[in-house]
């Protein structure tokens, strides 16, 4: 088909039960264009929210998710149907830069890189086939890095955002909690976003009820007397326009917009980790797809992390966030039957329009600080566990050596923040540091560990080296909604 031609299925018409809408099909404009909004909403919280997180503009990372989408679309030549928004996997080692006193351009200096690196490795498995992928990153090593880019994140929430204001962060938390278990569909796949527009509101409520907060001020590094919602950027900017550039407001704080990446070494180390997690993920979400669509999608698997690559380094370029393919839309996708490229296009575009919105940015970015610490009490805490799920999903038997020896080594240096320091002006810690002992540790291990322990680590699923092992699937939706062919 070409690339940008859709045959119309079902007279255009809502489908049959059972009938399925496939990649290179579509149904009627509005029909699609209504599809394409859901599929808007489905990315809409995470990919405004993780900005937020890593300190970034949400209004640019909203338009160049879209940008990314196109062009991953046409990289895999819309063979996957799927979104790319907000990644989750870069924030432990955006917050170990801002940590060691790196500003905005030296964050996106270090996915620059990171998405290059992913951009290579998508071709060389794409060369070499997936097999490359589970033989050198198994299962019991991907869901190590997950955890440890999790659990590395649990100071920022005790030490950052949960003391500007802890009775906020409390109830948003437990509303946050409540909406995801309480909430079905569609609702219980956005309540992190739901929580934070609950929290935005709680928060102006106490301004009006209790009036200022005296508390921690990150921005000034010491406790103030301050308005929990903050509006003077909001009032100041323009309804239509392209996001601002990177400035210093007066009170010293950056104010996050475009800007040019500044690649410094030390930093691009803290983000290398997530190329690992970004690898196992795409992998993850195109099995996913191939198993809705019932289509072999393994011939485009290391095309689909090449152009998640691409999509993180067209972002990084001008300042913006990293990007992966997103499990909430494929969450739509199950849900609908529909799997149709044309939505995704139109969602593209439509994330495009919102990203022309300065006001609509000063709006996310006046977040409260205690929203975000409830907030990212949960969203920290899942992205590690994700890591148990990986292990669970994949059999990992933590009564083999080979699994806990390393595994054990590696999770404690990064949550601990240990520092291996190489010279008086390199040194590496935490996430980068717990990747390399990981990843190095385990193969080291399993090459010198007695047969019988090879032979099990081999029957248990978690690596096949060149004899079909099937890999770690992140699939961020219920439980048992996708199983792997």
């Amino acid at each position: 088909m070409a690339l940008l031609s859709w045959r119309v299925v079902h007279d255009g018409k809502t489908p049959p039960p059972g009938a399925v809408v496939r990649a290179d099909e579509r149904l009627s404009w509005p029909r699609t264009i209504g599809l394409g909004a859901q599929h808007v909403v489905a990315m809409f919280g995470a990919t405004f929210v993780f900005p937020i997180v890593m300190g970034l503009n949400p209004q640019l990372a909203i338009m160049l998710s879209g940008i990314a989408t196109i062009c991953f679309l046409l990289i895999v030549q819309n063979r996957v149907p799927s979104y790319l928004g907000t990644s989750a996997s870069f924030v432990g080692g955006v917050v170990a830069i801002r940590a060691q006193g790196g500003d905005s351009p030296n964050v996106t200096g270090a996915i620059l890189v990171a998405g290059v690196v992913l951009a290579i490795c998508g071709l060389i498995i794409q060369l070499l086939g997936s097999r490359v992928v589970y033989a050198v990153l198994p299962p019991v090593v991907t869901g190590a890095v997950v955890m440890l880019i999790g659990f590395n994140l649990a100071p920022v929430v005790a030490n950052i955002y949960w003391p500007q204001d802890q009775w906020v962060a409390l109830l948003t938390m437990i509303a946050v909690m409540a909406m995801a278990v309480g909430f079905r569909g569609f609702l219980g796949r956005i309540a992190v976003f739901l929580g934070l527009v609950f929290g935005y509101l709680l928060s102006w409520l106490f301004d009006r009820a209790f009036g200022q907060i005296t508390a921690f001020d990150p921005a000034a590094n010491k406790a103030t007397t301050h308005f929990r919602v903050n509006w003077d950027g909001v009032r100041s900017a323009d309804w239509v326009g392209f996001p601002p550039h990177t400035t210093v407001g007066p009170d010293g704080k950056e104010i996050p917009g475009w800007h040019l990446p500044d690649i410094k070494l030390t930093f691009v180390l803290l983000v290398l980790p997530a190329v690992i997690a970004l690898i196992a993920e795409n992998t993850g979400h195109v099995k996913a797809v191939a198993e809705m669509t019932g289509t072999d999608l393994d011939p485009v698997m290391g095309r689909a992390i090449a152009a998640d690559g691409v999509g993180t380094t067209l972002t990084s370029v001008v300042g913006g966030s990293p990007t992966t393919t997103y499990a909430e839309n494929i969450g739509v996708m199950a849900a609908t039957r529909i799997y149709s490229t044309a939505a995704y296009y139109v969602a593209a575009l439509v994330a495009i329009l919102f990203g022309l919105s300065p006001k609509f940015g000063a709006v996310i970015s006046a977040t409260p600080g205690g929203v975000l610490g409830g907030i990212t009490v949960v969203l920290y805490g899942m992205i590690g566990l994700l890591g148990a799920k990986i292990w669970r999903e994949n059999g990992v038997d933590f009564g083999n050596p080979i699994n806990l020896v390393p595994v054990a080594a590696g999770v404690i240096i990064a949550i601990g923040n240990t520092t291996l320091t190489l010279s008086d002006n390199f040194q590496i810690s935490g996430i980068a540091f717990g990747t390399i002992v990981t990843v190095a540790a385990f193969h080291l291990v399993r090459l010198i560990a007695p047969p019988h322990l090879q032979e099990e680590q081999r029957r248990e699923g978690t690596g096949r080296p060149g004899e079909g092992g099937e890999g770690a699937a992140i699939i961020i939706d219920e439980p048992g909604a996708y199983k792997e062919p």
